[in-house]
């Protein structure tokens, strides 16, 4: 017969269940690699697939508002007016930095990159070279990008569009000679519009950048360490490595 004294000892040493906390979030639309809504259970984005192993690596942490799809810049409004708790996923830069906080765990990597037309035989193995080709026709990128910095600290002429994949229709009709984007975006939407045939991805590198899970000023520290732990188990145990393979 157990003794009262060891029963209660052992359950002492049960673990404590996790505290409640519900988090407002939202969808970024137009970023299939981040958010698909037709993507189905399979491959619903990336940073969706990243919120919900958080989700289940902290059992009482829930995230609400998945419904609203907003794009890139109504995001940043959201979370500078403290309207949402927590964004999956987001670029860091200074400016941004003056806003919200950033979680110190990366998400994903990912690379700027230059698509050109697969005819064009103009090499463009640097951001000066891509400087002097936007002279004759501006550079496309998406708009609110935060790569945008990068093209405009080296001087060259862009234009920003409504998505990459509507920066790729206009390459391949003749209206640009370069589209400036994520390697990981491009990719996708070359694949899925079927222009491997007329469109190629450049072998430089201009520059490698990580995403990362962002939150309103001022979110309870507290709150902020328990992502930021639930973050790092998911890095620990190479969840967010495969889920990065599995979109790339």
């Amino acid at each position: 017969m157990l003794r009262w004294p060891f029963l209660l000892s052992a359950l002492l040493c049960l673990p404590a269940p996790a505290q409640e906390l519900s988090l407002r979030t939202v969808q970024q639309s137009g970023a299939t690699v981040k958010y698909d809504p037709d993507g189905g259970s399979a491959r619903p984005g990336l940073c969706l697939e990243v919120l919900r192993a958080v989700e289940r690596t902290d059992p009482g942490l829930h995230f609400t508002g998945l419904e609203q799809q907003v794009p890139l810049r109504r995001v940043e409004r959201l979370l500078a007016d403290g309207l949402v708790d927590a964004f999956f996923c987001l670029l860091r830069t200074p400016e941004r930095e003056k806003q919200w906080h950033y979680v110190p765990v990366p998400l994903y990597t990912i690379r700027h990159v230059v698509t050109q037309r697969a005819d064009d035989p103009r090499p463009l193995a640097s951001l000066a070279e891509l400087a002097a080709l936007s002279q004759r026709k501006p550079v496309l990128i998406s708009r609110g990008s935060a790569l945008t910095r990068r093209l405009a600290a080296a001087d060259v002429v862009f234009t920003e569009v409504g998505s990459e994949r509507e920066a790729l229709q206009m390459l391949a009709l003749g209206r640009a000679d370069a589209v400036y984007g994520q390697d990981i975006n491009l990719q996708r939407h070359i694949a899925e519009s079927k222009m491997g045939d007329k469109l190629k991805i450049g072998r430089t590198v201009f520059q490698e950048e990580a995403q990362y899970l962002t939150v309103r000023a001022d979110l309870p520290a507290g709150q902020e360490e328990r992502l930021a732990q639930a973050l790092r188990r998911l890095e620990r145990d190479g969840a967010l490595r495969q889920l990065a393979e599995k979109y790339r």
